[in-house]
Parts: C-alpha cells; structure tokens; sequence
C-alpha cells in the first residue's frame, strides 16, 4: 500500500507542475518518502489545488473527517500542505514543490535533523533533475524584481507597485521568515557570504499561515521596513510574483544560493525574464571608478567602461537597483527602459500570459 502511495505522489507531483516537479528517478523517491509518511501521502494524493473542506477531502479517501483531520493538519505543521482560514473551519489544498512544500519546511529557520537530512535530498533530487531535465527555457517571466524606490531618478514614472513599501503598508498582518535557499544551504554547511536567513516575508492569508504553524513570526511595519533597508544595504534583490495587485510573499534574494536568481542566469538574456523595468545610469562626474558597483551587481551586468565610467549590459541587468544602494559617491540613480511592459496584474492573468507564450 504504502509503495503504491508514493507511486501515486509521482503522478500528482508531475501535475501540479512548477520547478523539480515529479520525476521518475530514485532520487525523487527517497524525498518524498522523507517528507511523507504513508498517510500523508495518501492524502496529499486527493488534495486538489483550489482549496476544499475536511468533508470533501474524506470522501475522497474512505477515513473519517476526524482521522483525516488530525492528518492534514500534521502535514500543515510539516509544510505538506496549504491552509485558508473560513469563517466555520479551514480549507486544505495540494502545493506543489515549488513555490509551495520546499519553502514551508524551512521558513521556521529550524536545524533539526529531519530538516537537514531534507535539505540534502531536496539538493541531491534538484541536482538529479536538473541533470535529466536541462536548463529549463523561461518563456514569460513568473517572477520580477522589484526596484529600491530611493534610487529611482525624479522625473521617471514610479508605480506603486515598482515600491516595496506599497506592500509593507497594505497589509495588516505580515510574516518573515527563513529564506528557503539560504537555510538549506547552511543546513548543507554552505557559505552563506555573510547574507541574512530570516529576511522572507508573506503578507495577508500567507502570514498568518506561516506564523501560526511554520514557525515564521509576525512582525509590525516599522521592523519590516528596518528589514528591507538591512537587505538593501547588503546587496539583496527584492523579488515577487510577476504580478502588480495580487502580492501575498517577497524574497529578499543573493546570487549564490537563490533558486529564482540561479535559474534566470541560465538563461541567454537574464535582464530580458527577470526586471524591474528601471535601468542605472552613471554620472561620470561624481564616479569615482572605485568599481563598488561592479562587485556588487548580481548579474555581474557592469563593466568599467576605458572612459573609467561603469557601462551595463542591458540583456543581464535586473534593474534591481543593488548597484546604486552601494554606490559611495552617489554616482548611480535608476531611470525607466523604454517600451518595457507594465506586468498582469493578477495570478489569473499572468496564467493568461504564461499560456498565451506557450501556444
């Protein structure tokens, strides 16, 4: 029985898609069967991706709601699963890897050893699948980097979804976490290059989830906002749904171990699938060719020009904006690309998007 049930998992798995879904090697098999006890994958095998009451789960399985209960909620506690709170109860949905069960296991920031046995077979199957796989074309942009606002030229157009605050000040109830790519790295013995782990943050439904079950903690405006000038200051790309109305998480993301920022990489042109629509612009007066910027930029986007004046390849810059934030003259401010896109403005819509590429 329980072999049959992760037989199972790999078929659910494959379908509900994302980065590293199933894949028939023994690498995805000693995961899941990690993650998983048999019952819960039996459950996770009926959870569809729209989230459903305990009842419609039971039916499906032929145990009880209480004992189905009890399991599902195991599983949200264990990041197995994804919970929406309704006025009577809560509902329960399936989650693919990723976004979804690779990030919930580690936002608590826990070292124990089932989370550092996970991170180690989550890598081993990435590896595995990568290897199986190839690098992966991106077709539309899932994600986007949104700019340091402070670094933006006056006179250019800032929407408010082009600014992180507009997000910190939307919502009530905000949650930080461990950021998935550092925390198993450093559970792996990785050097972290001196980049913070707890700096994630969810926002609305999300947070609450993750506060009150994955050990993230609840954290008021003022101190998000403390966090993201510390990313900022340290290098860090603030990155999101490639979305403008429908924002429920942001990453604060390194160039060595973000998942996100190593894939767009492998891309032929990075800047082209991962933006924030701004480009820097260099006052070759106040440069002092120090080469701080250079360092600094993620995509490694910027070359000293022979006029001693940093020039950027537009085809890998992020319009991230770490360049300017570290810039010790203050040579460096952002101003908008030409004809770039402004992003769907919901899920639904950027589903439209991805699908209309692919056709």
């Amino acid at each position: 029985m329980a072999e049959n049930a992760y037989r199972e998992l790999l078929e659910v798995m494959k379908s509900r898609g994302g980065p590293y879904a199933g894949l028939d090697i023994p690498e995805f098999f000693a995961l899941v069967e990690e993650l998983f006890d048999p019952e819960e994958a039996e459950i996770n095998n009926v959870l569809p991706r729209r989230p459903a009451s305990i009842d419609e789960i039971a039916a499906k399985t032929g145990r009880s709601p209480e004992e189905v209960s009890g399991i599902l909620e195991r599983m949200a506690g264990k990041g197995l699963c994804g919970v929406s709170k309704i006025s009577d109860g809560e509902l329960y949905r399936g989650l693919p890897f990723m976004p979804g069960i690779f990030e919930f296991i580690f936002i608590g920031g826990g070292e124990s050893e089932r989370e550092k046995t996970a991170a180690r077979l989550i890598h081993t199957y990435k590896k595995a699948y990568s290897e199986a796989k190839g690098v992966a074309q991106i077709s539309y942009p899932l994600t986007r980097v949104i700019p340091v606002a402070r670094t933006i030229r006056a006179g250019n157009t800032i929407h408010t979804y082009d600014q992180v605050m507009t997000y910190i000040d939307q919502y009530d109830v905000i949650g930080v976490g461990a950021c998935y790519c550092r925390q198993a790295a450093k559970l792996r013995g990785e050097e972290l290059h001196g980049m913070p782990v707890g700096v994630c943050m969810w926002f609305g439904e999300v947070a609450e989830n993750i506060t009150g079950r994955l050990g993230g903690r609840q954290v008021a405006k003022e101190e998000a906002r403390e966090i993201v000038e510390r990313c900022e200051a340290l290098g860090l790309i603030h990155m999101s749904r490639n979305t403008t109305d429908e924002i429920d998480f942001m990453c604060n993301c390194d160039r060595w171990h973000c998942e996100v920022v190593g894939q767009v990489l492998k891309q032929p042109r990075p800047g082209l699938i991962f933006n924030s629509g701004f480009k820097p612009a260099f006052d070759a007066e106040r440069c002092s060719a120090c080469e701080t910027c250079i360092n600094r930029c993620p995509p490694e986007a910027l070359t000293m020009s022979e006029a001693n004046v940093p020039v950027v390849n537009t085809d890998r810059c992020f319009g991230c904006g770490v360049c300017a934030t570290g810039c010790p003259e203050g040579a460096i401010a952002m101003e908008n690309k030409p004809g770039f896109p402004a992003p769907p403005k919901t899920a639904k819509e950027l589903v439209t998007a991805l699908k209309s590429i692919v056709q």
